[in-house]
């Protein structure tokens, strides 16, 4: 049977696909790398890569055995994990999947203390719409995610905040106004839900949809279009620190009159709250939230 280095080794290939690349991340001479593979490869009685110009590619045997490798790296992290958790001090790899818009306006404030607190802890990071946080939560690729809406989760559920939305321009002061424009509404692409509220919200108030709509991708260039009077938006408080210039914010209401606001959440299983270092996490985010409370 192969070490769990060898299986490290076995891994990074699979990833690279690539000799030269491979060689580069495990810190090997590329001779040194091909010697090591063969003798992996002899030992499970098998060919793994074939060889082309293109790089590596992987044998049907090949295939076989990096499913089982990566299953056993997998479980060789949760083991540490446990083995670091049950120290006093706050080791391991936290990992995360943060809604983009939390991981740009609102979790770099909570990891620089983190980082600062628990210099040992190392932090995995990854951000995308919160459909696609739930489903790395579901295939237990990480440990915890913060999303965005309200999740329809079964396990840890805790609610960390929620923030208005509101109808941002350079020249529209109130939403009547609307009608009577010709610039565009910019909109950028997001979870289905929260095109749903803010679709329901514009049904509700016009009865009409835009004259005219530009969709751009991310919510930042939204904001900076919006901030530079192509057009009109609306956005999350989140993404609004307060020092805007010259910027009109009007406050989207409901059927009651009431503001519109958008749940964040914090999810994870239950095992992962075990380990010391998301223990620790979470303890920290209830902290910053109490502290901006207070401001």
């Amino acid at each position: 049977m192969a070490s769990l280095s060898e299986f490290h080794l076995l891994s990074v290939l699979a990833q690279e696909m690539n000799m030269r690349k491979a060689a580069e991340r495990l810190f090997v001479s590329q001779p040194a790398l091909s010697q090591r593979l063969q003798n992996i490869e002899k030992e499970w009685g098998s060919r793994l890569f074939v060889r082309s110009q293109k790089g590596l590619s992987l044998t049907p045997a090949g295939e076989i055995v990096i499913q089982f490798v990566n299953e056993v790296i997998s479980g060789e992290e949760k083991v540490k994990e446990s083995i670091q958790a049950l120290n006093s001090e706050v080791y391991g790899t936290l990992k995360i999947a943060v809604a983009s818009i939390v991981g740009q306006n609102w979790l770099p404030q909570v990891l620089k203390k983190f980082v600062k607190k628990y210099p040992q802890a190392k932090i995995s990071l990854v951000t995308g719409w919160s459909s696609e946080i739930l489903k790395s939560l579901y295939e237990d690729h990480v440990h915890i995610g913060i999303i965005r809406g309200t999740p329809d989760w079964k396990g840890v559920k805790i609610p960390l905040f929620k923030d208005s939305l509101y109808l941002v321009d350079t020249e529209i002061e109130e939403t009547e106004q609307i009608l009577e424009t010709d610039r565009p509404f910019i909109q950028f692409k997001s979870d289905s839900n929260y095109y749903q509220e803010i679709q329901d919200w514009w049904l509700r108030k016009f009865k009409t949809p835009p004259k005219r709509t530009i969709v751009v991708d991310q919510i930042e260039t939204c904001k900076q279009m919006t901030f530079n009077g192509i057009g009109y938006a609306i956005l999350p408080a989140i993404t609004l620190n307060g020092l805007e210039k010259n910027i009109f914010k009007i406050p989207l209401l409901d059927e009651d009159n009431l503001p519109i606001k958008r749940d964040t959440w914090l999810l994870g299983y239950e095992s992962a709250f075990q380990l010391k270092q998301v223990q620790a996490f979470v303890e920290l985010i209830k902290e910053h939230i109490e502290e901006e409370q207070v401001k």
